[in-house]
């Protein structure tokens, strides 16, 4: 006999998981939905059929209205025929059946999952394949039919296909680093004639509007998001007290994904209508949206989303490599058992779409949509295993250099000495900014570096005394400043890594959450930094160690050849051609609402159709 989900979920945290870790049925969703959502998590949920919410309401409002019909006094009523009724039962009794399926095969998958899988005191997600659970039936070792296509690489798009003008909105989550390639190819869609609207967090509206672009705000602090995947690690929490940071600020994000699309211009009152969407993953509500109004959806994104068997998800750690592609299926569905009942209320109340079936994934859609990795395949070339429907871009700059006016203090600063090396970290808050601003000294004179320290929002810089050796200074375009640097020390996010790649530094990265440890793997494979210091451990040997590391003429040598092969890749145009050649041909015709399935696949989940 199996073993409860219960017992199985006390077993499995007793010995696989740290103090405080939280598994699978936990999830984002189990804090302030009040304890009965929370245990039906943990049991694994009550499964949509796609006619009615959890709760039974929508099933029981369609009763009364049946029975009020059949009882309106001077009605004409035909009664049904025997053929009728029997095709009427026959066909409840199939939706019974089929519901039953379902909900044993979401019990069975939630237990699966619950074996494997653990969420971390980090917010990441430690899973193993336990030695009696049989590859295939996890769908590894099978290819999805469209992984077996050859990539064109983008070649047979034409500049000259006409595309008629459209209003695009791009829907994006994230800090300034998420924002800026953004900003890069909705210039470039401007330039081919298109309205573009940039709609994210109100702190870039200014960023937004001075590039040219229409702004628009999305619900969320990026400041908060930051703050919360810093102790987190990624989009899960780590612990229930954090749970409510996250839900209430993914449901102020979802709630202005459809106003973005359709609302007029908030300053200009200028009407809007969007004909297209392009969005990153975080927005999490984005597919709905474009299911809802009809629109093609394009996703773009820093970090990879798309299912792989040649590296894990970036919020996983995996102990074997059979398991790389399952990853991506275990943090998806992680995501949506954590926000399911928000999507769903957003379907339901304005979106009007029917609910999403239980455990139907995070994005709630087909693998159809098509995805660009904004990336260098120098540094990560595209997986064997990503099909025509997924495209490596190249790494999309903003040219912010060109008319920077550096400081003159800034400018006499660096005339008078050896190139420094610079250390920062953005936008990321910092638990312990003197004792870092400490360490980063300490480590430039041991090594005998000059250095600059970008203060950002993490307040670093502090120093009890000033030093001629040290510049410190704000956010200055990295684009113009790395140039200028032999070496660089930062956070790891796919565009500051960009820029000191592009620039031929040696790069050493320090992980804060999400993507930037897989960054800082890359780049150590590449053989231009040393391993990645995750923040939790920068210590002062640890930094003297790595600038000594980048210092070395083979290292310096390598970023030289990386930053070559870069010089001819221009990920702008990747992009908008990437957007143009899964465009649609004409827009779809409005049809009917699909039957969303209420068979969960465990197949299909975990990569195979």
């Amino acid at each position: 006999m199996a073993e409860s989900p219960e017992k199985r979920r006390s077993s499995s945290s007793s010995s696989n998981s740290d103090e405080g870790s939280v598994t699978i049925g936990q999830g984002i969703g189990a804090g302030t939905e009040g304890k009965e959502s929370e245990s039906r998590a943990a049991a694994g949920g009550s499964l949509n059929n796609g006619d009615s919410d959890s709760s039974g309401i929508a099933g029981r409002s369609t009763a009364k209205l049946n029975t009020s019909q059949v009882e309106m006094p001077g009605a004409n009523k035909l009664e049904p025929s025997s053929s009728e009724l029997k095709l009427e039962k026959s066909k409840t009794e199939r939706q019974r059946h089929n519901n039953v399926l379902a909900e044993d095969a979401a019990q069975q998958t939630l237990k699966m999952l619950t074996r494997m899988a653990t969420v971390k005191d980090d917010g990441t997600v430690e899973f193993e394949i336990p030695g009696d659970v049989e590859q295939h039936a996890l769908g590894i070792g099978c290819d999805a039919v469209n992984n077996t296509l050859a990539d064109d690489e983008l070649a047979d798009v034409k500049d000259e296909r006409y595309i008629p003008p459209m209003q695009i909105v791009m829907l994006i989550v994230g800090t300034r680093g998420d924002v800026q390639p953004f900003i890069a190819i909705g210039k470039r869609l401007q330039d081919y004639g298109h309205r573009v609207r940039l709609a994210t967090h109100s702190n870039f509206k200014e960023f937004v509007l001075t590039a040219g672009l229409e702004f628009f705000p999305l619900g969320g602090d990026p400041k908060v998001l930051a703050g919360y995947m810093v102790k987190n690690k990624g989009f899960l929490p780590s612990g229930p007290s954090e749970i409510p940071i996250q839900r209430n600020q993914i449901k102020e994000i979802i709630y202005s994904l459809l106003p973005a699309c359709k609302d007029s211009d908030t300053d200009t009152g200028v009407p809007f209508k969007a004909d297209a969407i392009i969005a990153n993953p975080p927005a999490y509500g984005h597919t709905h949206v474009a299911e809802a109004l009809k629109i093609p959806l394009h996703i773009f994104f820093t970090m990879p989303w798309t299912p792989t068997s040649e590296f894990p998800h970036p919020l996983s750690r995996v102990k074997q490599s059979a398991g790389y592609r399952l990853s991506y299926q275990i943090v998806d569905s992680l995501i949506w058992l954590g926000i399911r009942d928000m999507i769903n209320d957003l379907r339901k109340k304005k979106l009007k779409l029917r609910p999403v079936t239980y455990l139907s994934g995070s994005q709630g859609s087909d693998s159809d949509v098509p995805h660009g990795y904004i990336w260098s395949p120098h540094l990560v070339p595209k997986p064997k295993d990503w099909g025509s429907k997924v495209d490596v871009v190249g790494f999309c700059f903003l040219d912010l250099a060109s008319n920077y006016e550096p400081p003159e203090a800034l400018v006499k600063w660096l005339k008078a000495g050896p190139e420094p090396i610079y250390i920062g970290f953005g936008s990321l808050p910092v638990q312990e900014p003197e004792r870092m601003t400490q360490i980063i000294v300490d480590a430039l004179e041991q090594t005998g570096q000059r250095g600059i320290i970008n203060k950002g929002w993490g307040g670093l810089g502090n120093l009890a005394e000033p030093k001629d050796s040290i510049y410190l200074l704000d956010n200055v375009p990295h684009d113009w400043l790395f140039l200028q640097c032999k070496a660089v020390v930062h956070h790891g996010g796919a565009g500051t890594t960009a820029a000191g790649l592009k620039a031929a530094c040696p790069t050493t990265i320090v992980p804060f959450f999400g993507d930037q440890p897989f960054w800082g793997e890359r780049v150590h494979d590449r053989g231009v930094g040393p391993p990645p210091i995750p923040v939790d451990e920068f210590s002062l040997p640890k930094l003297v160690d790595a600038i000594n590391f980048m210092l070395d003429p083979k290292v310096k040598e390598r970023a030289v050849e990386l930053a070559r092969a870069m010089e001819n890749e221009d990920g702008v145009t990747g992009a908008v051609k990437a957007f143009f050649k899964h465009l649609p041909l004409k827009k779809p015709e409005p049809d009917t609402l699909p039957e969303p399935s209420s068979f969960f696949s465990l197949r299909r989940c975990f990569g195979c159709s």
